[in-house]
């Protein structure tokens, strides 16, 4: 944090205040609120000690320029806001808040809010800190298209980094709820940077997005009563996660990507429930190894020299209690959510990160329950190749579902 004069911090204090009073739906206010002057660099990302009240209420902004600007918005804001941890304590997020261009029409500009795929957990990861020589460029930017043609059909864009994940703490790794609230607080940070920002809205994501999503759609109509969701798009969500973390364990060599993924699950299930013990978890070469987990992206972790060569079977040590941390990455599959909105599932069936069958038993999980679901697949495209063979169905969703 910079050092500040004492007019300065009272200037913060009081705006501060002031946001802390705003309602969730502040964007009803004919102006933007006026708001302390965000601090330059990477500071931007280091909240001040006493957050906002309200969740969603903006603590900085910035312009943003560089690799995650959107190039068909009129503007892109680098944003700093208060969210809500998966069991209810204040936290902050960051993220990325983009306006069509023209002329907002009557109620707002309808709001896509974006959850990314895997990036890692390190603060470096976070996309809204994105370059074309960060180490995750390759993981952010191929659904910059996408975003951009959504952007051209009159839809704001809102995309969280997820808490922890380039601000303080730990990112809760596919902990559905924080996800969720990240992704809802991101809208109601928007409507207060811009008044023209609607209530109308659409949760959308790719992969772990993809899962963020689904939590978004089905928490977040009680989590933000004030704003009206209209559906979820879910890109080859993760799903299934106790079925895949059994069947890791029963391979012996190095598991590359696996074990990489591998140490973002066990490092998010600490940080969703502090009773998985990591230390008590893990076997001595995977500890030895935690600090990577802060330091890497998941391309780096799935390296020979970090978790990559370790072997899924020799993650966990032999007899250690792992009731807390089964529990808790149970809680986080997303089969038994329950949706009051169209859910649209789609699903590469070449995809070898997250396979057909899993998004195939999500469906029947989903459809059993109750939900409204449409589910499309695509025959011989992949993860990442998804975005582009499944834009057209997503984006006439969003129009039959938008005003």
């Amino acid at each position: 944090m910079p050092i500040r004069s004492v007019p300065a911090r009272l200037a913060t204090v009081l705006a501060l205040a002031l946001l802390a009073a705003l309602p969730a739906t502040a964007s009803a206010a004919a102006k933007p609120a006026k708001l302390p002057a965000a601090p330059k660099g990477l500071r931007f990302y280091t909240p001040p000690k006493k957050l906002p009240a309200k969740a969603g209420a903006v603590i900085w902004a910035r312009k943003l320029t560089g690799a995650p600007a959107l190039k068909s918005a009129a503007k892109n804001l680098l944003v700093l806001y208060r969210t809500t941890t998966a069991t209810g304590k204040r936290t902050v997020a960051s993220g990325v808040v983009s306006v069509p261009n023209g002329k907002a029409p009557k109620g707002g500009w309808p709001v896509i809010t974006w959850t990314h795929a895997t990036t890692g957990i390190a603060d470096v990861c976070a996309p809204s800190r994105d370059s074309a020589s960060s180490p995750t460029h390759a993981d952010i930017d191929y659904v910059y298209p996408q975003l951009n043609a959504w952007l051209k059909r009159g839809w704001a864009i809102v995309r969280t980094d997820y808490q922890g994940l380039g601000t303080p703490g730990t990112h809760p790794y596919l902990v559905g709820a924080a996800a969720a609230h990240d992704a809802v607080d991101i809208i109601r940070a928007g409507r207060q940077l811009v008044p023209q920002l609607g209530r109308t809205w659409i949760a959308a994501g790719h992969s772990q997005g993809g899962h963020a999503a689904l939590f978004t759609g089905a928490l977040g109509p009680k989590y933000a009563p004030e704003l009206k969701l209209r559906g979820v798009a879910a890109f080859a969500p993760a799903s299934h996660i106790s079925t895949i973390v059994g069947a890791a364990a029963l391979i012996q060599s190095p598991g590359g990507s696996l074990s990489g993924t591998g140490a973002l699950l066990l490092a998010g299930a600490a940080a969703g429930d502090p009773a998985v013990n990591l230390k008590a978890l893990l076997t001595p070469q995977a500890y030895a190894l935690l600090p990577d987990v802060e330091r890497r992206c998941l391309g780096q972790l799935s390296e020979p020299d970090s978790w990559g060569g370790v072997a899924p079977a020799n993650l966990l040590a032999a007899g250690a209690d792992r009731g807390a941390l089964n529990a808790e990455i149970a809680a986080n599959d997303p089969e038994k959510l329950h949706f009051t909105v169209p859910v649209l599932l789609l699903q590469g069936t070449a995809d070898t990160s997250v396979y057909r069958s899993f998004t195939d038993g999500l469906d029947t999980s989903l459809v059993a329950g109750g939900a409204d679901v449409t589910y499309k697949t695509y025959p011989g495209v992949d993860h990442y190749p998804l975005l582009a063979a499944a834009q057209a169905d997503a984006t006439a969703f969003f129009a039959s579902r938008l005003p």
